[in-house]
C-alpha cells in the first residue's frame, strides 16, 4: 500500500482532517474540530515499508501481534491501544482500511 492509496481512503471518513503537529514527516490524521481533533492514524511519510499507527481494541491488537510479523506496538504510543503496520503485504489492503475503519470507529465514538 502506499501513502497516497491510505490518504485517498482515510480522508474520505467524515471529519478526518491532516495535521503535522509532530514536523513535516509524520502526517496526522485527525477526528472532529480543528485545532484539536484526536489522532486516528499517524503516517511516517517516505518510510519504507509505509507505516502506519492506529488505534485498536487491545484484545485485538494483541492478536494482531501474534498473527503478524508487520503488526508491532505503537511507535511512540500507548502500546496497549495502538499498533504501528508495517505495509509489507503480509496484511492486505482491505484488512489495513478495516482497521483504519476501527481506529475511527475507536476515536469517534
Amino acid at each position: 500500500m502506499t501513502q497516497l492509496e491510505f490518504e485517498d481512503y482515510i480522508l474520505k471518513l467524515k471529519y478526518i482532517w491532516l495535521d503535522y503537529p509532530f514536523g513535516e514527516k509524520i502526517a496526522v490524521y485527525k477526528y472532529g474540530k480543528k485545532p484539536e481533533g484526536k489522532i486516528v492514524a499517524i503516517v511516517s511519510e517516505g518510510s519504507q515499508p509505509l507505516r502506519v499507527s492506529l488505534k485498536c481494541d487491545p484484545q485485538l491488537a494483541e492478536h494482531l501481534r501474534e498473527k503478524y510479523e508487520s503488526v508491532l506496538p505503537g511507535y511512540h504510543l500507548n502500546k496497549r491501544h495502538w499498533n504501528t503496520i508495517l505495509c509489507t503485504g503480509q496484511l492486505s489492503k482491505e484488512e489495513i482500511f478495516d482497521l483504519t475503519s476501527l481506529s475511527y470507529q475507536l476515536v469517534s465514538s
